[in-house]
């Protein structure tokens, strides 16, 4: 009896060192490694992102729904002339606004990039961030007050930037009208948003949000109807 207990004791004591030592392993490797720290960053970039882009979602369903009951607008008053006109007119204002041929306020962001003694702003830092922009749902945009439009070119030719065939120069002023909380926030992400991203390279970049921002209409060479080798399909 003496024996087994003395067998029980040694057991229970081998076990119980073995549990003290995984522990203070356990304990060194919390301390040692800060998981939460590293993982919370990125988690909150993810939860930043899903919720704008669930906005976005919204914010498209509710333009197909409201195209869904333009259509049924046009069904019902097309027996009359005068209401029809004036939903087609309607129609081309809006359609004016969207390829820049008329002068647009609302909100939204205004960036600035500059050149500095170390780095200069290159063409392709323009065009990256129109496209960053437009991702982030910018409805008009403009460079050094040159409208952008589908059609326009951002190039640099000699050691010149232009853009709509016009030469720009630094500070570039770069202004975008859209939701306010998307253009920022796409652009403001810790680390992957360009503004973090580009400064890093030593460029000369900041943002700042305006309510009433006013973007002129597209003054560039190119005809914005005008179409040359396109034709309608029959």
């Amino acid at each position: 009896m003496n024996k087994e207990k003395i067998v029980m004791s040694i057991t229970i004591g081998v076990v119980c060192i073995l549990l003290i030592s995984v522990m203070f392993a356990q304990f060194k490797t919390v301390e040692e490694t800060d998981i939460t720290g590293i993982e919370t960053a990125r988690e909150e970039e993810l939860r930043e992102m899903l919720a704008n882009w669930k906005s976005k979602y919204e914010e498209a369903s509710q333009k197909v729904e409201e195209t869904r009951v333009k259509i049924e607008e046009y069904k019902n008053k097309a027996v009359s002339v005068e209401e029809t006109n004036n939903l087609l007119d309607e129609e081309l204002l809006q359609t004016n606004k969207l390829i820049g041929k008329t002068d647009v306020i609302g909100e939204g962001v205004i960036i600035n990039l500059e050149d500095n003694e170390n780095t200069q702003i290159e063409d392709t830092d323009l065009l990256k961030l129109v496209n960053e922009l437009k991702l982030a749902g910018a409805e008009a945009i403009s460079i050094n007050d040159k409208r952008i439009v589908n059609m326009s070119e951002i190039v640099k030719v000699d050691e010149t930037i232009l853009i709509n065939t016009q030469r720009v120069t630094s500070p570039y002023v770069v202004k975008a009208i859209g939701n306010q909380k998307y253009l920022s926030s796409a652009l403001s992400l810790k680390n992957s948003g360009y503004i973090d991203k580009y400064t890093s390279y030593g460029k000369t970049i900041n943002m700042t949000p305006e309510k009433n921002i006013k973007i002129l209409a597209y003054s560039g060479g190119k005809n914005l109807m005008e179409f040359k080798y396109a034709k309608e399909a029959k």
